[in-house]
């Protein structure tokens, strides 16, 4: 069994009591992973109360307010996580920009915003994370990026999204093979339409008739999933994009 010192997750995109990001912190927290948490744009408080409550079970917590369109976020949340909680085994990247565009308000700007996030800061703390994984001497590490489905269907009304998340795939299928050897597995998610804090009573009666479950997907439903993803019976799982949204109907 790996000791409980050593057992440090990173979660990015934690900014919502309601969402995925809180969701995948507490189910590792029940696992005895030490959480280090970052959030952006939250309520006022917002990191204090998520720390307190983690922290109440038992395990190591930090919450960070960073930008992540900055280009030195991801060395200062390694570094951060590294002094206060630990060595991080995990990197959950779950943080995304979005906001919805279409071709005739599609600009750089609007590009340049989803960009920064979606791809930068996820694309530098997956090789930070795997450049420095060695010298921390852990037993495994796991990385799981969080997508949207791209593949799978059209997005409408949400180019500058949809193709910034789509570009997650295809680097989590290359970054896999380079850095297998180190012992790291790099694997992704899609929850599917996930009732979290984006979505009101309107929304919901749209799609709840997509869901052949009778019921929408629940934040848990993907914390479960990057939990296995995150423990040591997955270590043969790598460079996968995991459809994890109940069969959802899409059209």
């Amino acid at each position: 069994m790996i000791e409980k010192q050593n057992k440090t997750a990173i979660v990015t995109g934690v900014s919502s009591h309601q969402g995925i990001g809180a969701a995948i912190c507490r189910k590792l927290a029940s696992q005895n992973f030490n959480i280090f948490f970052t959030y952006w744009d939250s309520e006022p408080l917002w990191g204090k109360v998520f720390t307190k409550e983690i922290s109440e079970t038992g395990v190591l917590c930090k919450g960070l307010e960073i930008d992540l369109s900055d280009v030195q976020s991801a060395e200062k949340m390694l570094e951060s996580a590294a002094l206060t909680v630990g060595n991080p085994m995990i990197l959950v990247n779950n943080a995304a920009h979005s906001t919805r565009d279409g071709y005739l308000e599609f600009n750089s700007k609007t590009l340049d915003a989803h960009y920064a996030v979606n791809m930068r800061a996820v694309f530098l703390l997956c090789t930070e994370f795997a450049k420095r994984f060695q010298e921390w001497n852990l037993p495994y590490g796991r990385i799981i990026n969080m997508t949207s489905g791209q593949e799978i269907g059209p997005m409408p009304g949400e180019l500058a999204y949809a193709s910034t998340k789509a570009a997650i795939t295809a680097f989590t299928r290359s970054l896999s093979t380079e850095i297998a050897h180190l012992g790291i597995t790099v694997n992704a998610i899609n929850p599917g339409p996930t009732d979290s804090s984006w979505m009101n009573e309107e929304i919901r009666n749209h799609l709840l008739p997509k869901f052949p479950a009778g019921r929408i997907g629940q934040p848990e439903d993907a914390a479960n999933l990057a939990a296995f993803l995150a423990g040591e019976d997955s270590k043969w799982i790598t460079g996968q994009v995991i459809h994890s949204e109940g069969r959802f109907i899409r059209g």
